[in-house]
């Protein structure tokens, strides 16, 4: 099981960083870097897979294919602006993570101003 081997990462890393942050910040900041990306290319692999669920769902009911490859961009903005927020975090930077956090929620309303255009010319539509 794949979560027994991230659990174990995570486990790992974070007692190496805790014996060397007294003797080693700067290292042990590293390690949790590290362990963090480690983790992330783990479960990535793992995103093809509903991707392509999404993909023959949206086949099935005749969704079309710009919403779903819009609506993965959003889920994909907003993984990884948590992920880089939680590394500054981790890192003492709560200025940068604000900052990435804030520019993650911006981007994600620009990608999805052409759905809600969309949504709001079917409304007018069906407004007698």
């Amino acid at each position: 099981m794949e979560i027994i081997q991230i659990v174990a990462i995570g486990l790992l890393s974070s007692i190496l960083a805790l014996m060397l942050k007294k003797q080693s910040p700067e290292s042990s900041m590293y390690i949790s870097i590290a362990a963090g990306v480690i983790i992330f290319f783990m479960i990535i692999s793992k995103v093809s897979v509903v991707v392509e669920l999404l993909k023959d769902i949206g086949s099935k009911i005749n969704l079309d294919t710009i919403y779903i490859g819009t609506i993965l961009k959003i889920i994909g903005i907003a993984y990884i602006s948590e992920f880089g927020v939680q590394i500054c975090k981790d890192a003492g930077e709560s200025a940068i993570a604000s900052k990435i956090e804030f520019s993650g929620k911006v981007l994600i309303m620009v990608i999805s101003a052409p759905i809600l255009m969309a949504l709001m010319d079917l409304i007018i539509k069906m407004l007698p």
